[in-house]
């Protein structure tokens, strides 16, 4: 929040400062059009300034685009290791002066450095129950598990891969006869509705992190049942 002072009566006047959001995909970012659309419909503080992708061909920069957001790459396979993309990220990143970066079907695991560099404004959506299943293939793990709950959880970035405080989580039910396919179209609608969510309480700043637990501070819902 910013203040400042209105010369007639001396009353302090606050004013809410605008957060600056760049999303990372490297795909379709069905997520990341989730949480442009989110920040336009519910009139956030906040506007997505950027969407980067590793990959040229990522179908989400064409959304991006449509929407009037830049849309750039930085393609890791003109780096010779990660961490010459990870500086060649974090430059592009810089470029924008973001207060939140965002991980949005961002298929690059990021170095430690490149981590704390963002520390406490990087988030990340995983399609698993964290901290159940990190990595991938998560929804054929859980179904041979014989787990009868699945789910997604957005989490704060730490230099550990898929974990990290865990600010909000989904739980979807799995149903006789799921396979993959099936049960990743449930759980992407329900990631769909928490991203935006978190993302939503982080630039209104409705989050507090104490020993690695994420408190939402308005009291509303960090957990959610998406099923029948």
């Amino acid at each position: 929040m910013g203040g400042s002072r209105s010369r007639g009566g001396g009353t302090l006047t606050l004013t809410q400062v605008m957060k600056r959001i760049v999303i990372l995909i490297s795909g379709r970012g069905s997520n990341m059009e989730a949480v442009v659309r989110a920040c336009a419909a519910e009139d956030w503080p906040a506007r997505v300034v950027a969407v980067i992708s590793n990959r040229p061909g990522a179908a989400g920069l064409d959304f991006a685009r449509s929407c009037g957001i830049e849309a750039e790459v930085v393609d890791h396979r003109a780096y010779a290791d990660r961490l010459t993309f990870d500086q060649a990220l974090a430059a592009a990143l810089d470029r924008h002066r973001p207060d939140l970066v965002v991980l949005a079907g961002f298929m690059r695991v990021l170095g430690a450095g490149f981590v704390q560099r963002y520390e406490g404004r990087l988030l990340n959506i995983h399609p698993s129950l964290l901290p159940s299943f990190p990595g991938l293939h998560t929804h054929q793990r859980a179904l041979q598990a014989g787990c009868k709950i699945a789910g997604a959880t957005v989490h704060f970035v730490t230099p550990e891969l898929d974990h990290g405080p865990v600010v909000v989580q989904a739980a979807v039910p799995v149903l006789p006869g799921d396979d993959e396919a099936s049960l990743s179209v449930r759980v992407l609608q329900a990631e769909h509705q928490i991203y935006p969510r978190a993302i939503r309480w982080f630039v209104q700043g409705l989050l507090q992190v104490q020993e690695g637990v994420v408190r939402q501070t308005a009291g509303e819902a960090q957990q959610g049942w998406f099923g029948p």
